[in-house]
């Protein structure tokens, strides 16, 4: 279907497997919506960005069947916006759908295109004021994905950014005692647990079970939550091992790689295979027995990589389906948080969604910034950027902007982008933070308790200034990105990028890492 901007009337949908509107004045900026969690989302030039590297992140941080586009594009829904301030908005109304923007000699102005993997889908159009336009959109997708209709999220303390995989029963039973009277909901223990990625069992570092785990943190009036990445395996896993037939597989019978974690390759389950079904919803059903009601399933996006799939069906869509089935599984009293879940699949089928990249106790590193141009690794400024472009999806569900900060014995940040941190959780009324309390002042302390109460009445101002209360609160310095890398700089980026494609590399790198992890650990 081919449309000008002029036969247009806005808001309007069409059903269409390819919808292309040529524009009929230039526009200065483009939306790119990533396609999961960690993938970037920002208001950005027309051209093209660098492709960021290494390439064996690209399954696990992008959609990589787009990665090499020739026109900057994104996941179900892109804009453009004028010099006036308006925005044009075309988004897909159902899975499996990309928008692209191109400029050509047939459409020197440019043109907006959407294009569904699948059959004809509904495409919503609607110009105006961004804030307005984007609203729009999610209330057409909460009238066909669903709506969450639940109170506000509980406030969440994880081991995950204190103490990463280093955990163990009893640096867990110490602090879950130590966190006292701060007024969390939840404390929820993340990876470090299991055996492997793909053995979801307590490993020798908690001797008790996870039984013991989830009676030890309710004991202290809070519920239990846990994370897992079901969707995964890591080569060494006994399940990749004994059920590589559960495995996708590309037309060539070759695994998908999934990426590269845990010093590892990735592969990623076959989420319509009725033996992976059946697997999926014991897991769900073991982890409620043993007395999890608040699941945070990460590393999501695998099911909806592209591959030769046991039932033939879009990819996203088989993807929805897995996780419907996992969410009955689990039952409707437990809260469910996605991670790393391609996003608009995910509407309708959990509690909350993670909408970033992961925080880190770096503002930002020149090396992935500048030399891979890769802002889907953990960053705080990458963080931010990406969560402030998605606010809009905060009618639809609870929306998880990752952990805040607030101790500073184990933190490098600025007070100014801890505070940041903490703001952006407040719009999005998600609160959680993983600061050890060993490591907190009693002043230290007193915030996070003050921050857990808070409920500022919000107010936006405009696309990146909000006011909190009486405090205006501005997140355009988080927002830009750095000019790609030229000359000498652009030789040693693609060196650089070609070295993090060999797993000895990352291996060493992960060694670093643990050597530092384990320091930290032994000052507790």
């Amino acid at each position: 279907m081919n449309l000008t901007f002029t036969e247009i009337k806005p808001p309007q949908t069409f059903k269409a497997k390819e919808i292309n509107i040529k524009l009929d004045s230039p526009p200065i900026r483009y939306y790119r919506h990533g396609w999961q969690s960690w993938s970037l989302t920002a208001w950005t030039g027309l051209a093209p960005l660098p492709i960021q590297k290494p390439a064996i992140f690209h399954p696990l941080q992008v959609d990589a069947e787009y990665m090499r586009d020739k026109n900057p594009n994104g996941s179900w829904v892109g804009a453009v916006e004028f010099g006036d301030g308006n925005v044009l908005l075309l988004g897909a109304l159902a899975t499996d759908a990309r928008v692209f923007f191109a400029q050509n000699q047939l459409s020197p102005k440019g043109m907006l295109s959407g294009r569904s993997e699948a059959d004809d889908v509904e495409w919503f159009i609607a110009f105006g004021q961004d804030n307005i336009v984007f609203n729009e959109y999610a209330n057409q997708l909460g009238n066909r994905f669903g709506k969450i209709k639940k109170d506000g999220a509980p406030r969440v303390w994880c081991s995950w950014y204190s103490l990463y995989t280093m955990i163990d029963e009893e640096i867990l039973f110490k602090t879950f005692d130590e966190l006292g009277d701060l007024p969390f909901d939840v404390l929820q223990v993340d990876d470090g647990w299991q055996v492997s990625a793909g053995d979801w069992e307590a490993n020798r570092k908690f001797p008790s079970g996870m039984n013991a785990l989830a009676e030890k943190i309710k004991s202290t009036g809070r519920r239990a939550g846990l994370w897992l990445a079901p969707l995964i395996a890591v080569k060494s896993s006994r399940l990749f091992k004994e059920h590589a037939d559960w495995f996708l597989r590309n037309e060539h019978g070759r695994f998908v790689s999934a990426g590269f974690n845990w010093g590892e390759p990735l592969y990623a389950l076959d989420v319509t295979h009725p033996d992976v079904i059946s697997w999926l919803v014991a897991l769900m059903k073991q982890v409620r027995h043993w007395g999890f009601d608040y699941l945070k399933l990460d590393f999501l996006y695998a099911g909806a990589l592209k591959g030769k799939r046991y039932k033939d069906m879009p990819r996203e869509a088989a993807y929805r389906e897995c996780l419907r089935v996992m969410r009955e599984a689990m039952g409707v009293d437990a809260f469910f948080l996605t991670c790393g879940t391609p996003i608009l699949p995910a509407i309708g089928m959990c509690d909350a969604m993670r909408i970033g990249p992961d925080v880190s106790h770096d503002w930002e590193k020149y090396r992935d910034a500048t030399l891979l141009y890769n802002f889907t690794t953990p960053g705080t400024k990458n963080a931010i950027r990406t969560v402030v472009h998605r606010l809009w999806l905060k009618p639809l569900l609870h929306i998880d902007p990752d952990v805040e900060y607030f101790e500073s014995k184990e933190n490098s940040l600025e007070d100014e982008h801890k505070l940041q941190l903490q703001d952006l959780a407040l719009i999005c009324n998600f609160k959680a933070t993983s600061d050890l309390p060993q490591w907190m002042t009693p002043t230290e302390r007193e915030q996070v308790r003050d921050f857990l109460n808070a409920a500022p009445k919000i107010t936006q101002l405009s696309r990146y200034v909000f006011q909190l209360d009486d405090r205006v609160v501005d997140f355009s310095p988080a927002v830009s990105l750095p000019e790609p890398p030229k000359g000498l700089t652009l030789l040693w980026a693609k060196f650089l990028g070609w070295l993090g494609d060999f797993h000895f590399v990352l291996r060493i790198l992960k060694w670093r890492d643990d050597r530092a992890l384990r320091k930290r650990r032994a000052g507790l």
